[in-house]
This record gives C-alpha cells, sequence and structure tokens, in this order.
C-alpha cells in the first residue's frame, strides 16, 4: 500500500505557503460520515494550522461521494475560494457499485480540474475495508485529510503565483516598461 510506511499527516510548515489570506472550500459526504468527519477534521486543523482563519473555510456537506463533484462545483461557482477540498470515503461491497462510484467521482473531480481555474483537490478514500478506512483518517497511518489540506495550500500558492507571472509577463514597450492595459469604465446616467 502506498501509505503504508508514509504517515499522511506529517508536513513541515516551513516548506508551505503563507495561507493567511486564502479561502477554501471542503465539500464532505455524509455516507460513511465517522470516516469522513475524521478527514474533515484533518484538514480542517492543517488549514488553521497554517494560519488560515477558521472564516476563511467554508464546508458543505452532500449525501454522498458521487455527489461532491455537483457539490464542488456549485463551490467553484457561487464562493470565491482559491481551492476546493472534496472528502469522501466508498468501502469495498460485494457489487460493482463500488466501481462506478469511484470511476464516476473520480473522472468528475478531474474534468473539475480541467475545466476550471481553481484546483479540487481529492481526498477520497476508495478501501477494501472498513479498517483501512479507520486506519487513513487519523488511524494508524494518520490522516488523508490533512494531506489534502497541505495540497490544496500548494495548490491555490501556485494558481496565485500563476497569475502574478501572467501579469509580468505581458509584452513590454519599447522603453522596458510594462504595458498596462486600461478598460473604460461606462458610467450609466439614471
Amino acid at each position: 500500500m502506498a501509505t503504508e510506511n508514509k504517515n499522511l499527516s506529517e508536513y513541515d510548515k516551513n516548506t508551505i505557503p503563507n495561507a493567511k489570506d486564502f479561502r477554501f472550500g471542503i465539500v464532505v459526504s455524509e455516507w460513511n460520515d465517522t470516516i469522513t468527519e475524521g478527514l474533515y477534521n484533518g484538514a480542517f486543523e492543517a488549514l488553521t494550522d497554517c494560519d488560515v482563519p477558521a472564516q476563511q473555510i467554508i464546508r458543505w456537506n452532500v449525501p454522498g461521494s458521487f455527489e461532491l463533484i455537483y457539490g464542488a462545483k456549485k463551490m467553484l461557482q457561487t464562493q470565491n475560494v482559491d481551492a476546493v477540498i472534496v472528502i469522501g470515503c466508498v468501502i469495498q461491497g460485494e457489487t460493482k457499485h463500488f466501481d462506478f462510484v469511484c470511476e464516476g467521482v473520480t473522472q468528475g473531480i478531474k474534468d473539475l480540474n480541467v475545466q476550471t481555474d481553481i484546483p479540487v483537490i481529492f481526498c477520497v478514500l476508495t478501501d477494501n475495508n472498513m479498517q483501512q478506512s479507520i486506519d487513513r483518517s487519523g488511524g494508524a497511518h494518520g490522516n488523508k485529510g490533512t494531506e489534502a489540506a497541505i495540497a490544496a495550500i500548494k495548490m491555490a500558492y501556485i494558481r496565485q503565483q500563476a497569475s502574478i507571472s501572467h501579469v509580468f509577463n505581458q509584452p513590454l514597450l519599447t522603453s522596458g516598461a510594462i504595458q498596462i492595459e486600461e478598460t473604460p469604465i461606462k458610467i450609466e446616467k439614471e
């Protein structure tokens, strides 16, 4: 297993960008809520430990993991966030339902990352049994929610830096000054 020799909760704050001005959304599945609450707590604690004010963290609940896609999409459209973390837990059962849900959620979150300019961080456990999920939501292997929060901070920072470098990479004028395009403001008379 990829997490067998790694504690998901460990991170070095010195390697994490300043996150105090970022705003994060977290969409949490209510299905397998003992697991998803543990993941949420790990994410929330890591964000606040990295100086994100609690009021800059927005939480929405959705019924299950499949609904994470719609919840994340609506959060991206309405909440002015710098990154969204989706938290869910799908545990292998006796039917192919597990495969369909895992594939659909994975592809849906991937699609949001391709279609929008705001990173969506995948924190959906897809385990064979409940014990594996317990181990990854604050148990023996740490907390995948913590790892997702650190990824969200880093991706929000990359997005911010890409926006800044885009502004400074505009064509230069012959004098060497940066060209600034002004957009006229229309004032409508009453």
